[in-house]
């Protein structure tokens, strides 16, 4: 691949457009590629053992054209969507696949894949659904198999040197990224191209994230603010691709601010040094990332519960200034689909902005009926500011 001279934005989507460009050129030059599903998998392992971390994404964009012959109709359609991609070879660079048990769908992909579309190392990595004192030590055990899974596919042993050094890197990963979404309160940046600089940094070394993110953020930061207009945050499950917050901000808004999995969920809670690096590793993705296949135990009333488990959305909403949220739904996503009436009945009755639930397809975007529906929920919203 020719070495790109393009900065911030137009090298994020460049990134996103020649997609695993960059993967594929590293491997070539003598690099392990692994690639991951959810947001659970600890990217720190792979940097630790100099190893690229690739955040496997599906396509919006592309008919599912073979997975169809292996995988219901009637599951997740990112997942086939994932699937479809590696059995037409496009994830030919990967020398590891890492499983979560992030749902059933992702547990029951990782049998499939490795049967019907092998690579040299795998590891299905137990993730517990509860947030308790025995599910930590559980993790924590799960997470040094996985390091001991990892040093024999390397040869290598991993240090704890090595470790903190990665640590920090991926934690100034998240600081550069709460930066970049510093950008979006006045907003100097739309929503599309946040998703693409996200989608672009989990495809290359966290080194080269972290000098793409200074880049954008240097180049957004001398932007002036965009023009007023009703200020919507994202939430729900997977996107990794563009389209649904274009059809959003195309339609009249700005998304200001989200709570999926490719955005700040997966990025926004830091590991930190106050304990050992595994054991802080393990604390930070069990219960740091606000995943609805968590099961976090309710104390006191229903309005505290609701409170405990999405008050972080109250500070989203007062800090970015939302005036709307929107709910993207992947068709067939039980965890999401279960929490929408409460996470709706929070939002409306308890934080007071209004909301949109909507259900898509993924793979095959209703825009003229998400467009009405969209239209009409912006119509109820103000200006913006």
């Amino acid at each position: 691949m020719a070495v790109t001279h393009e900065k911030g934005i137009a090298r994020a989507q460049g990134l996103v457009e020649s997609f695993g460009s960059r993967a594929r050129q590293l491997r070539a030059e003598g690099k392990k590629v692994v690639g991951y599903l959810c947001c659970y998998p600890p990217v720190e392992f792979l940097t630790a053992l100099d190893l690229v971390p690739f955040r496997i994404q599906g396509s919006t964009r592309e008919p599912i054209s073979q997975a169809d012959a292996y995988l219901e109709t009637i599951m997740c359609p990112f997942m086939r969507s994932c699937f479809d991609r590696a059995l037409k070879g496009e994830y030919d660079f990967l020398d590891g696949l890492v499983v979560p048990h992030s749902c059933d769908t992702v547990q029951r992909i990782y049998d499939i894949w490795r049967f019907y579309s092998p690579v040299p190392f795998t590891h299905f990595l137990n993730v517990p659904h509860m947030v308790s004192p025995s599910s930590f030590t559980f993790f924590e055990r799960e997470l040094e198999l996985f390091l001991r899974a990892l040093e024999g596919f390397t040869g290598r042993k991993i240090t704890p040197e090595a470790l903190q050094a990665a640590v920090e890197l991926h934690d100034e990963n998240r600081r550069l990224i709460r930066e970049l979404y510093e950008l979006r309160k006045a907003p100097r940046i739309t929503g599309t191209e946040v998703l693409q600089v996200m989608m672009a940094i989990t495809t290359v070394p966290v080194v080269e994230a972290n000098d793409l993110l200074r880049e954008v953020i240097g180049d957004v930061a001398s932007r002036q603010p965009l023009p007023p207009r009703p200020r919507v945050l994202i939430y729900g499950s997977e996107l990794d691709d563009t389209p649904f917050i274009k059809l959003v901000e195309d339609t009249g808004a700005y998304v200001v601010m989200d709570d999926i999995c490719t955005g700040s969920r997966a990025h926004w809670q830091m590991v930190g040094n106050s304990a050992p690096p595994t054991r802080a590793i393990a604390r930070r993705y069990l219960e740091g990332i606000n995943c609805p296949r968590t099961y976090r135990p309710r104390a006191g009333s229903h309005v505290q519960d609701l409170e405990d488990r999405f008050g972080y959305l109250k500070k989203f909403v007062k800090d970015y200034g939302v005036q709307g949220v929107i709910f993207y739904i992947i068709r067939y996503c039980d965890t999401h689909e279960l929490d929408v009436p409460d996470v709706k009945e929070y939002l409306e009755q308890h934080v007071e902005v209004p909301v949109l639930p909507l259900e898509d397809d993924y793979n095959v975007p209703a825009t003229g009926q998400l467009r009405t529906r969209i239209e009409a929920f912006l119509e109820m919203l103000p200006a913006g500011s």
